[in-house]
């Protein structure tokens, strides 16, 4: 050992003196048999998920990133619910009733969803998070268009990175491609279960609207949840 290093170890060893620490041991069980333990400084303050949603809101602001907004919407629908919530429902844009009150899935098929939360999961619709492909309504209540849904997928990546759930369910055909970056038809992707950006679990279901017309379709949709139950019953 230098001169400098021995320099170096002594302004230590005085620094951890005036903390009051009696001595130094080699032994790595030590700190059970009562050595004095030096507490880590606190981690600085981090927004919360809450923050960094409405930070992302206010980013987005009145979009017009997309021909949408010359399209007759009336607003942004951006999302809803826990932003901390274990479980995120996806689905594929805004209809009348959404774009009218800002909120998603609040039409009769939100009202369908609703009822598959609380009955089905045994959960509160303020206790998932809930949110669309595209936060604009199209025209006519047409089918999303692909710059339209490659304009806004950025900002549902981030709401679900933000949120990090456990386990997103995809409603319908739009939502599972957007997410799964394939063109398979939702009835092949329903009920399987995906790893999703190397935290979530997927699982494409049938959307609510399909089920409102075809309501013999809802055994299949009660498989699906039975699933995402049991994903959410698992240890952490």
């Amino acid at each position: 050992m230098t001169a400098t290093d021995r320099a170096v170890l002594l302004d230590h060893l005085r620094v951890y003196a005036e903390l009051g620490v009696t001595g130094v041991s080699r032994d790595p069980d030590w700190r059970r048999r009562g050595g004095v333990v030096v507490a880590a400084a606190p981690a600085p303050d981090r927004p919360g998920n809450g923050e960094c949603l409405a930070a992302l809101r206010a980013h987005i602001g009145d979009c017009t990133r997309c021909k949408l907004h010359r399209m007759g919407r009336r607003q942004v629908v951006f999302g809803v619910g826990n932003p901390d919530a274990a479980l995120m429902f996806v689905g594929e844009a805004p209809g009348a009733d959404e774009d009218l009150q800002g909120e998603p899935f609040v039409g009769r098929a939100g009202q369908l969803l609703t009822r598959i939360i609380e009955g089905g999961l045994g959960l509160r619709r303020s206790d998932v998070y809930i949110a669309n492909v595209i936060k604009c309504r199209p025209p006519g209540n047409r089918n999303p268009e692909p710059d339209e849904v490659a304009t806004c997928e950025p900002f549902l990546v981030e709401q679900i990175d933000t949120i990090r759930p456990r386990v997103i369910v995809a409603l319908g055909s739009f939502a599972a491609h957007a997410l799964l970056k394939t063109d398979a038809p939702i009835s092949r992707l329903r009920g399987r279960v995906f790893d999703y950006r190397g935290g979530s679990r997927l699982i494409p279901t049938f959307h609510p609207a399909f089920l409102l017309r075809s309501p013999e379709k809802k055994r299949e949709v009660w498989e699906d949840i039975k699933k995402v139950r049991a994903l959410l019953a698992e240890p952490d």
